[in-house]
């Protein structure tokens, strides 16, 4: 029996896993901000200034998330919604669905390893007057930017795994976001570490 013919429950399958997917990823992190925060007395989350590029971003970011969580969650009960999200039919394939599960359950698996790794060190977005220390050993020492592949590598995944305009759409715009990111991080640290941060980025690439 081929995988194309696995075809119909796949899509029913993804239908019910993304939606609980992004259902434990948003209380996930919510959960662990809170907990934190709560047992340390310390801020986790870093917008920055109304307006500036980290502030853009991160709005950018939990903007998308929400979206993705509502559509998803909304086509596991409404599958008729699948209609408005501009299915790509030429990817809507077994083994493309296949790989966009992996891709996006690794990626959100490789983020987590490099989150709990990272210990109290990890805030999101620009801390100010932060982090104390700079981090260079670890994954770390193979790519400047570990946890942003894992969330580049999950975008991705979700494309693959509802191949449409609305999935492309975040894609585009999450990976824009995830640059703009970098680099608003990148110069921080610049400024922050000074020849430290020039030395380490000179040895050690933005992705891999």
């Amino acid at each position: 029996m081929q995988l194309s013919e696995y075809l119909p429950q796949l899509v029913d399958f993804n239908r019910v896993y993304l939606a609980c997917f992004f259902t434990f990823v948003a209380a996930f992190y919510t959960l662990r901000i809170l907990i934190q925060k709560k047992r340390t007395g310390r801020e986790y989350v870093f917008a920055g200034t109304r307006f500036c590029a980290n502030w853009w971003n991160h709005m950018v970011f939990r903007f998308f998330r929400v979206v993705i969580w509502l559509a998803c969650v909304f086509r596991l009960i409404f599958p008729g919604l699948d209609t408005y999200l501009g299915l790509f039919p030429s990817l809507n394939l077994s083994a493309a669905l296949l790989l966009g599960d992996i891709m996006l359950t690794v990626g959100f698996a490789w983020v987590l390893v490099v989150h709990f790794r990272m210990g109290h060190h990890w805030a999101s977005g620009v801390k100010p007057g932060g982090p104390e220390a700079l981090i260079t050993d670890g994954f770390y020492a193979f790519s400047r930017n570990p946890m942003y592949l894992g969330v580049a590598l999950a975008q991705v995944g979700f494309f693959l795994a509802l191949p449409s305009v609305f999935s492309l759409l975040c894609l585009a715009v999450g990976l824009a976001a995830l640059y703009s990111q970098v680099r608003v991080e990148e110069s921080h640290l610049a400024a922050l570490f000074s020849s430290r941060y020039d030395t380490y980025r000179a040895q050690v690439r933005r992705w891999v």
